[in-house]
């Protein structure tokens, strides 16, 4: 009865959750579809159906550009009901998909000057994994707004590139964000001028495909990632992102990762509970952004999608420039050689792909494996219950020190999965939301009372009571952690939180509410439900298990909103966790001397 009680919780729990979830799709942004038509589909068919659309929709389909012909990828301008209209067409017997274009942006805001100002390079300790290499030989594309040979890339090799967005060769920027991006990776380095990069002795291969605005199509991107698959790149960075998962993209990033490329993107900056795409692609490595402390960027996503992080810069203050990271990019205004500061997981993005070149260039071929050494070796974080850091924070030294004297074994990898928490029941059984021994404490805890209150106040137990004992001292605790694809994880937050956490498991706030943590909601509880003849059990249930939830706290993590973690705290939760056994006593003691009346 009581497995069944849980299941059923969970399930509408869920059911709720995906009911309400509007998904990623609805939140990407796009003004035009594509069509994707079959390989095998006679072009004259092809060109009927394009001619059938544009009489019946007054629209113009086109290839969405030159390189576009051999896989028959078609752009129209349109929306979501023009998209339902062309699929009840039967349109889609021909193609292979007709789906949103999508509109990814960069992610990033300017500030800040040189190499002893570069925080972000000596905090992955960069000038170490140069004794053993400088990413020669190897080639990373830049999928973003181009890039600009500014005199700070003078010295650094370029291969040959492609603008996207006006069907050119010539990928010169015209926003700076990719010219920043690129310096990170590459900056030309050692040359007496201006600031470093990573992998300063890689080449670097310019892919614009977003424009001056800043943003760009995932038709253009999505043939960016097979052109460098196609042109030799060992690394892809692609430092932008929306929402909106679409099988023109997933099939180009398989493309390029069976072809040997390391995809690195950027998280996103809507400090969300989920990285972007295309972070959240299979094959891609999704980066966080820290700032100088270390910590997680007030901007940056976390959470499910997020497997490394790395410097992006935390500038709370817009005048604060040393808390950006610093490159030679343009001013977007004049188009002039400027030093500026951004921040943003754009940023973060470009210092794991110039260590990814690292990496290859110490040795290491497989795409798999120079991700499993950029994870094994990052510096592991080991209070991360909302996974903002994924592995850990980002370390060249270690990756190339970990690539050159040994490939990851089996017994290395069991030592990483030890390392980071995954053979730790915390892990499995609480996603490392919440400790797992004050969460047994609690549920034990409120057994204790009971059985305690059992003994002076002799009653009858039943699953009612039981139930109010675990949702008031623990609740459903294992399913905090819970990452099911893209729906929220607040739902699953409030399902795993015990009575007094609820007041702040939608925030995950980790500190209790002093309202919800209080004998308030027990007392509350008693008071509408004392007249049921079986509801009141699960109201004094509830108050016995939040007085084990608020004991225990007070012990082991007296955190309140508004209080602090000071003796406040504690006080506060220690008095009302003798309250609450105090009601439940009481209420107790009414019911039994009634039923012996």
């Amino acid at each position: 009865m009581k497995k069944f009680l849980l299941t059923c919780l969970f399930f509408v729990g869920l059911l709720w959750a995906i009911a309400t979830f509007s998904g990623l799709a609805n939140q990407g942004k796009y003004d035009s579809l594509v069509l994707d038509f079959k390989e095998d589909v006679p072009a004259s068919e092809i060109e009927s159906q394009l001619k059938a659309i544009a009489t019946n929709f007054k629209l113009e389909p086109h290839l969405n550009s030159d390189f576009s012909g051999a896989d028959n990828v078609y752009v129209v301008k349109g929306d979501a009901a023009l998209l339902q209209q062309l699929r009840a067409t039967g349109l889609g017997k021909l193609t292979e998909s007709m789906e949103p274009n999508y509109i990814y942006e960069t992610y990033g805001a300017p500030n800040d000057p040189r190499y002893v100002e570069q925080w972000n390079l000596r905090s992955i300790n960069i000038e170490e994994a140069w004794r053993t290499t400088k990413g020669k030989n190897i080639t990373v594309a830049v999928i973003d707004t181009g890039v600009s040979k500014v005199k700070d890339l003078k010295d650094t090799e370029f291969v040959k590139g492609y603008d996207f967005v006006n069907d050119r060769e010539l990928a010169d920027d015209d926003n700076g964000h990719g010219t920043h991006v690129a310096g990170t990776i590459a900056q030309s380095t050692n040359n007496n001028y201006g600031v470093a990069g990573i992998a300063y002795q890689a080449k670097i291969m310019p892919l614009k495909v977003l424009a001056s605005w800043g943003g760009g199509t995932i038709t253009d991107i999505a043939e960016a990632i097979r052109f460098a698959a196609d042109h030799g790149a060992d690394v892809i960075n692609m430092s932008l992102g929306g929402g909106g998962e679409t099988s023109i993209m997933r099939e180009a990033i398989e493309y390029a990762h069976q072809k040997g490329v390391v995809i690195i993107a950027a998280a996103g900056n809507s400090s969300e509970n989920a990285a972007a795409y295309p972070a959240r692609y299979p094959h891609v490595v999704g980066v966080s952004a820290t700032g100088p402390n270390g910590e997680k960027s007030f901007y940056s996503n976390y959470g499910a999608g997020i497997d490394i992080a790395a410097p992006g810069g935390n500038k709370q203050d817009p005048d604060d420039e040393k808390s950006g990271i610093l490159q030679n990019t343009i001013d977007p205004q004049t188009g002039q050689s400027i030093f500026a500061a951004y921040q943003g997981t754009s940023m973060a993005s470009p210092h794991v792909a110039g260590v990814a070149a690292l990496v290859k260039a110490a040795g290491v071929n497989n795409p798999d494996e120079i991700e499993q050494i950029l994870l094994q070796s990052a510096r592991t974080i080991e209070e991360d219950g909302l996974n903002y850091y994924g592995s850990g924070q980002l370390d060249a030294a270690a990756a190339v020190d970990l690539a050159t004297k040994g490939r990851p074994n089996l017994t290395d990898f069991f030592r990483w999965l030890r390392d980071n928490g995954y053979l730790s029941p915390k892990f499995w059984f609480d996603g490392g939301v919440v400790a797992l021994i004050p969460k047994l404490l609690m549920v034990v805890g409120g057994y204790l009372l009971a059985k305690l209150l059992q003994v002076v106040l002799p009653f009858r137990w039943n699953w009612s009571f039981n139930n109010g004992i675990i949702l008031g001292s623990s609740g459903l605790f294992f399913l905090r952690g819970f990452y099911i694809f893209d729906l929220p994880q607040w739902p699953f937050r409030v399902m795993g939180s015990s009575i007094a956490e609820l007041g702040t498991a939608v925030s995950a706030n980790h500190a209790l509410n002093p309202i919800t943590a209080s004998v308030l909601v027990p007392f509350l509880l008693l008071a509408l439900l004392l007249g049921h003849p079986k509801l009141k059990w699960f109201a004094i249930g509830s108050a016995v298990g939040i007085t084990a939830c608020l004991a225990v706290s007070a012990v082991l993590a007296p955190e309140l909103v508004w209080l602090g973690s000071g003796i406040g705290a504690r006080g506060f939760l220690a008095i009302n966790a003798v309250l609450c056994l105090a009601i439940a006593y009481l209420s107790l003691k009414s019911e039994t001397t009634s039923a012996s009346a």
